[in-house]
């Protein structure tokens, strides 16, 4: 269930190394060859030494590659294909291993924008945990009828009070892992939580602003190859990773098939901009879909990762608020509880 493609960083290394052995002329067996003894992934290295000697046994590399699924994902397999076709695969390899060099960047930005929310909130549950165990250590307090005082309202004492707090945000943290591999794997769960996901304020805009740079790249070197275009639209809407934008796939590629233009068919999907939308329909008028495309991306990727700096610093705030309203809730129902016992040995 849980089977992975090969690593985004993997795969730039590898195709960057391969479209540079391709183009320096050695035999495309003997490219394969190398970067499998080259590569420090053993998912990596078992991949593509089947696929040098799917190559020996007289496949293509597509078909080789195909062979080796999950390792590599459709978007490669597609273009690898298309690539062998036309003679320009080494070209299709460096275009691969940008797209991927690029995810790589964007994420890496992503968590060192997210870590210091993150340590924030870890340093909270350390911080609550500790208070438990202090409590602890100090004798319970009971009122006039006999029963215990809960100073925190949490039912939790001491040091098995502080472990089971710690566990069960453990738990937690398993849980939030376990589901989150489970939506990226599934891709009829990403059908149903992305389009969700996209009707929240900030995140819906970053997750559009990604998926968007992501198809104009993919639509821009699919059509270098020379794929017919209801297969490079499938194959770009694919390469978003959005389960929104997968999800009307068909719808996109049938409007084209009956004659819709482009520009028409990606507007009534209603999930790319007008002004993106109306550059689309310049551009058929003058035959630079591609080129246009192309050319959008990194603006894209430029409103991608603005959105995704508003994003964890709102998340950031909203984790900070979370743990001081938390703190200040203990502070005063502490002092309330010791306020009503004094109150009760006073009388």
């Amino acid at each position: 269930m849980f089977a992975s493609t090969i690593g985004w960083k993997t795969l730039e290394l590898t195709c960057r190394s391969l479209s540079t052995m391709l183009e320096s002329g050695i035999d495309i067996r003997k490219a394969f060859d190398i970067a499998a003894r080259r590569t420090s992934d053993a998912k990596a290295a078992r991949a593509l030494k089947g696929i040098s000697v799917g190559i020996n046994q007289g496949q293509d590399v597509s078909e080789a590659m195909r062979e080796q699924h999950p390792a590599f994902p459709e978007l490669v397999v597609d273009m690898v294909s298309m690539a062998e076709q036309t003679g320009a695969l080494p070209e299709v390899l460096r275009g691969l291993a940008d797209h991927y060099e690029n995810n790589v960047r964007m994420r890496r930005s992503f968590l060192q924008q997210i870590a210091w929310p993150l340590l924030q909130l870890i340093a909270a549950v350390l911080i609550i945990a500790l208070v438990i165990w202090v409590l602890g250590m100090i004798p319970e307090a009971k009122g006039n009828d006999g029963i215990s005082t809960d100073m925190l309202g949490l039912g939790l004492r001491g040091e098995r009070g502080a472990m089971i707090w710690l566990g069960s945000f453990g738990m937690l943290a398993v849980a939030s892992t376990f589901l989150f591999l489970l939506l990226k794997k599934s891709l009829a769960a990403r059908m149903v939580v992305d389009p969700l996901l996209m009707k929240i304020p900030v995140v819906g805009n970053c997750l559009r602003a990604f998926a968007i740079a992501r198809f104009s790249w993919a639509y821009y070197l699919t059509q270098q190859t020379g794929m017919p275009i209801h297969k490079s639209l499938a194959s770009s809407l694919r390469a978003t990773g959005n389960g929104a934008f997968i999800a009307r796939t068909r719808g996109i590629c049938e409007a084209v098939k009956s004659g819709e233009n482009l520009g028409d068919a990606l507007e009534a999907s209603q999930l790319f901009p007008e002004e993106y939308v109306q550059m689309v329909h310049v551009a058929e008028s003058s035959g630079t879909v591609p080129e246009t495309l192309n050319r959008l991306s990194p603006q894209f990727e430029d409103q991608a990762r603005r959105s995704l700096g508003v994003l964890t610093t709102a998340l950031g705030w909203a984790i900070w608020a979370m743990v001081a309203g938390f703190i200040i809730f203990l502070i005063f129902r502490i002092f309330s509880n010791y306020v009503k016992l004094i109150q009760n040995f006073a009388s």
